[in-house]
């Protein structure tokens, strides 16, 4: 997924915007991008996949004058886009995933249009959107419109002469929340953004609500779904600690989900940790509810590395993940350690890099301890795994039933026999003491809302 960032301001807005956006790093490795209104739109993008936001965009601040602006981190596409259209300009940038983007993209050229934005040699998705939005009569209509043609999610900031129109994805798979401070707006994908800037949340919008943000302040252009199904991984792993969405604390959801792991457990342990950073807040609450000692065996190096689950090869994901943590053997050696992390994707970064680090210093027993339930689908909303083939679980499901026709069911039941083989399946070639996931019940519960509000598709492939 992407973040993104907006402001409004009765003055030059590029401070805020430049650090608003930075706020978002957590959530796109390849390429970011600003844009402001002056008396036009400016527009600078770049390529963060070997270096951080801010030594990019710095240099470029000068030139971003402006009293309106949007800022974007992009897990895959260049944005923000800049559109000409009959109604007039603007520049868009969109979080999401389109997964009908090649169907859209031939429909828009049948009708004479055309692309010039790619990204690695494809069609850019959020040209995609702009294009939709120019096909009606204003922005409003326009977003309207994509938000009935497309298949997948999207929310996105449109900038434009009279403001920012802000709108959030008609499921709210993902969010959008307007903040204040004085006369000055912002609208962010994540409430980290705020309080360091001096913001405070005024408004967390609705599934498909559409708001414009200007000088007199913000309005509501239409009006929202009811149906709303956020995705629950925000607050397992993709959200920042700090953030909080539908009003609940991403820590405290956390530390909620260790509680529950350790609720169930019986083991003796020496100390507990978290596999830096994501695992962290897991493995307090673990730590506080069985009042087993939280203690850091692991080291993450730096922030520069990013994370590992993010990249886009299987090889720049190996390396990021051996180049980060360093083992403590002081900390590690002869003791019994409960690991927690917060989900296992594809296994080979927890199993290559944590698990080998602690056996070669001399742990003696490594529990691992999984905030969600095993990863069974591909998300079709956002742009994370992309093939069954590539999750851990799948491999050990093909592995079980050697390629048979199965029901998938009876690998989702955490009470049934080929769940428990699955799971020690997955416990032998991780090579650790014990593994234990959280169930979707307890990760539910962790997290507070309804199983109807909460988007569950990586766990039951239901949408």
């Amino acid at each position: 997924m992407s973040g993104l960032f907006g402001i409004i301001s009765s003055k030059d807005c590029r401070q805020s915007l430049f650090y608003g956006t930075d706020y978002h790093s957590h959530l796109g490795t390849k390429k970011a991008g600003l844009a402001v209104f002056n008396s036009q739109i400016t527009r600078c993008i770049h390529d963060i996949s070997t270096s951080q936001f801010k030594s990019k965009f710095i240099e470029e601040l000068p030139k971003l004058k402006g009293k309106k602006g949007i800022g974007v981190i992009s897990d895959f596409e260049s944005q923000p886009i800049i559109i000409s259209c009959s109604f007039g300009k603007f520049a868009i940038a969109t979080s999401g995933l389109l997964r009908n983007k090649n169907e859209m993209a031939r429909e828009i050229m049948s009708q004479g249009g055309s692309f010039s934005e790619m990204s690695s040699g494809m069609i850019n998705a959020t040209e995609v959107v702009g294009k939709l939005i120019a096909c009606k009569k204003d922005i409003v209509s326009g977003i309207e419109y994509v938000f009935s043609k497309i298949s997948g999610s999207v929310s996105l900031l449109v900038l434009a002469k009279e403001g920012i129109y802000a709108a959030r994805d008609i499921s709210g798979k993902t969010t959008l929340v307007i903040g204040s401070n004085d006369d000055i707006l912002a609208v962010s994908s994540e409430t980290c953004a705020f309080p360091n800037l001096g913001f405070k949340p005024d408004l967390e919008l609705q599934p498909g609500e559409i708001v414009l943000l200007n000088k007199d302040g913000f309005k509501k252009e239409n009006s929202s779904h009811k149906k709303s199904k956020i995705c629950s991984f925000l607050w397992i792993y993709t959200g920042n600690p700090a953030s909080s969405y539908e009003g609940i604390s991403v820590e405290k959801v956390r530390e909620n989900c260790g509680a529950n792991l350790a609720a169930g457990d019986n083991i003796k342990a020496d100390l507990v940790t978290g596999v830096p950073d994501s695992g962290t807040a897991h493995a307090l609450g673990y730590s506080i509810f069985s009042g087993i000692p939280y203690r850091r065996p692991l080291i993450k190096y730096t922030d520069g590395y990013g994370r590992s689950y993010t990249p886009p090869s299987q090889e720049i994901r190996n390396k990021v993940a051996k180049l980060k943590l360093i083992p403590i053997k002081s900390v590690i050696e002869g003791k019994r350690i409960v690991v927690c992390d917060d989900s296992i994707v594809r296994g080979t970064q927890l199993k290559n890099q944590a698990i080998e680090k602690l056996w070669k210093n001399g742990a003696r027993e490594i529990h691992v301890r999984i905030a969600c339930p095993p990863l069974m689908f591909p998300c079709p909303y956002l742009l994370a795994t992309r093939t069954k083939k590539e999750l851990a679980a799948r491999k050990v499901i093909k592995k079980i039933t050697g390629d048979k026709t199965v029901d998938i069911n009876d690998f989702l039941d955490d009470k049934s026999p080929l769940y428990r083989q699955m799971v020690e399946t997955i416990r032998n070639e991780l090579g650790v003491t014990s593994l234990k996931y959280l169930t979707t019940d307890e990760m539910v519960k962790a997290i507070g809302l309804s199983r109807q509000k909460l988007c569950l598709y990586c766990w039951n492939g239901q949408a």
